[in-house]
């Protein structure tokens, strides 16, 4: 598997504080190939993407076998590969995928394409909520709340397992990223939703679900 990350500092200067914080920009890099995952992650806070490109745009990331006529056209995007991104991994720790789960057409035809995706990671209050149970979000009085992301499914096998069936965790690839919890709670001081299959619909039938939501306090 190929895969390049970089690292930049980016300053983020926020409204409510006289203060200037560093965020830190991650750049994943991955050649178009079934097999090939590219890998998001924060150690602290939750992913913010900030941009994406699944094309080309030089001759020289992911050249290497590929001949001149394969790295001619740099200049080969596919449009909504951001928005894609954004809604599959927004909010989440850790989030994997591969090209194909992007790729929603061929934007250049014979050309070698990559993925490159650029992140930051927000600090974020992270809630898991068990299927049936109610999610509350809150806030300090004077802030109110703004869903950085939120998902309805299952992701490990661990998480909300107890006295689970083995058959009832074992598909660790049920995501359904949802913005209801971010329409339903987005302004409010605190908030209750329940995980249920009623409020975000039946991602995997047969699997015992889990709410993951992030967001953060904001000054009004």
């Amino acid at each position: 598997m190929l895969l390049f990350r970089l690292s930049s500092a980016l300053l983020l200067a926020t409204a409510c504080l006289p203060m200037v914080s560093v965020a830190v920009t991650e750049k994943a890099t991955t050649c178009d190939d079934s097999d090939n995952i590219q890998h998001l992650s924060c150690d602290n806070g939750v992913i913010s993407v900030q941009s994406a490109l699944y094309g080309r745009a030089d001759r020289q990331i992911c050249s290497e076998g590929k001949s001149p006529k394969q790295l001619a056209n740099t200049q080969c995007s596919q449009d909504g590969a951001v928005g894609i991104i954004k809604n599959r991994c927004d909010g989440k720790r850790v989030c994997e995928f591969n090209t194909g789960d992007v790729r929603s057409s061929d934007p250049c035809v014979g050309i070698a394409k990559y993925l490159e995706t650029n992140y930051t990671c927000l600090p974020a209050n992270r809630l898991v909520t068990c299927e049936h149970s109610n999610s509350h979000l809150y806030c300090d009085y004077g802030q109110v709340i703004f869903v950085y992301g939120a998902d309805y499914g299952r992701r490990d096998r661990t998480t909300c397992s107890y006295r689970r069936p083995a058959s009832r965790t074992e598909n660790v690839y049920c995501s359904n990223p949802t913005n209801i919890v971010a329409q339903t709670c987005n302004g409010k001081n605190s908030c209750t939703i329940r995980a249920h299959n009623s409020v975000f619909g039946d991602p995997c039938r047969g699997t015992f679900k889990y709410l993951e939501v992030a967001y953060t306090c904001q000054y009004l």
